[in-house]
């Protein structure tokens, strides 16, 4: 039985160490969501202080495992009173909540460079499963550093009264809360 166990220790850890770190590009990614406001007009909005870890063994991404974590005073509206009210207790209430976070599940190859990924989303201290779409973009080396980059282009749909985020009807601001994050991730070497 001892002789099992170890086979299976050495098995799993060799094939951990296989894994490859891959990190974020943060000039050339960004975070951003879409929300209507009075049914009529679109306000788009990014947080700009996050940061992405990835590992993944496979060239496909199929196992990759991956870490998203945002800071909530770092969201941007393009306007003051509005990120100020956002950060408040009425919405994201930064102060008790001053991250959100995502972390996969899993990731699905759809079809050609097409996927799902489905994970844990946790905003203002709620966690809920989210499924989302992303198109990958790469793997490429850059051929000044020679370092390999891979391209996610990840969107898809929350709902603000699954995470307790405002009470503010959704004629006003919706419930649907569109996401488009757009990331360039590093190969460690």
């Amino acid at each position: 039985m001892k002789k099992a166990t170890l086979f299976a220790a050495l098995l799993f850890s060799s094939v951990g160490a296989f894994a490859q770190n891959w990190t974020l590009d943060k000039a050339h990614s960004n975070l951003n969501f879409t929300v209507t406001h009075m049914m009529l007009s679109e306000v788009d909005g990014k947080f700009t202080n996050f940061d992405v870890k990835m590992t993944s063994a496979k060239d496909d991404f199929t196992d990759a495992q991956i870490e998203l974590t945002a800071d909530v005073s770092s969201i941007n509206t393009n306007q003051e009173r509005r990120d100020t009210h956002l950060k408040s207790p009425d919405f994201f209430d930064a102060t008790k909540y001053p991250t959100l976070a995502f972390k996969s599940k899993s990731v699905t190859k759809v079809s050609g460079n097409k996927y799902k990924v489905t994970g844990d989303l946790t905003m203002h201290g709620v966690t809920k499963p989210v499924t989302l779409d992303a198109v990958l973009k790469g793997p490429v080396t850059n051929p000044q550093n020679k370092k390999t980059l891979a391209g996610f282009i990840v969107t898809g749909e929350v709902k603000r009264g699954d995470f307790t985020l405002g009470s503010a009807p959704a004629a006003v601001v919706s419930d649907e809360i569109a996401i488009r994050a757009s990331g360039e991730l590093v190969k460690a070497n």
